[in-house]
């Protein structure tokens, strides 16, 4: 699929459709270069939760998953007691599975063991953006070598959820890498992004 002109003139990547909420995330969010710590726990703990899922379900979601989970603030999740973990299984706000939400926990646990989460991430690539300059979504690969490499490590310190194709999902959506199609008008934006000094 190429990517497609909406209404307003604008190109885009295809994925978004025409789903308002999904066309915001898409011009705001996906492939913005964050750096923030709590923000990149965030997006991780989120995309393990979209395992087996579409990301859309997950955005309509997150706020729920804000509230439900102290703002993702890893310190308090990382204390979560097994009622709370009951709390959260009753909740029908959030997607409701039992390991996903455990792995929460433990995952929040192994980011606290990570003094600078923002470097530890972005040293992979050594600061850098992956400059991708796709047509088609065709083109755009599920995972990369590079994806398999943090996977492996971010396994190694105990997080779950964390396989290659979810932490690739990441890497796209916390602009470690530019997978906007190139005809897409956020891709040049996402790249002026990526080329600015961190």
């Amino acid at each position: 699929m190429k990517a497609i002109k909406h209404a307003d003139g604008l190109t885009r990547c295809p994925w978004p459709k025409d789903d308002p909420l999904y066309v915001s995330y898409h011009d705001n969010e996906w492939g913005v270069p964050e750096y923030d710590d709590r923000a990149l726990f965030e997006k991780l703990i989120l995309d393990g939760f979209q395992a087996g899922l579409s990301w859309i379900t997950i955005l309509r979601k997150r706020d729920n998953f804000r509230k439900a989970f102290d703002d993702f603030d890893p310190a308090k999740i990382a204390r979560y007691t097994p009622r709370k973990l009951e709390a959260l299984m009753q909740d029908a706000g959030i997607v409701r599975n039992r390991l996903k939400i455990e792995a929460s926990v433990s995952n929040a646990q192994a980011y606290l063991a990570i003094p600078d989460f923002s470097s530890y991430l972005w040293g992979f690539n050594d600061g850098r953006v992956v400059q991708n300059n796709f047509r088609s979504l065709k083109q755009v690969p599920a995972k990369t070598a590079l994806a398999e490499k943090i996977s492996k490590d971010l396994q190694k310190r105990g997080f779950r959820f964390v396989g290659p194709t979810i932490v690739y999902a990441f890497m796209q959506a916390v602009g470690m890498v530019n997978d906007h199609l190139v005809t897409c008008h956020r891709h040049e934006a996402c790249a002026k992004l990526g080329r600015k000094a961190r």
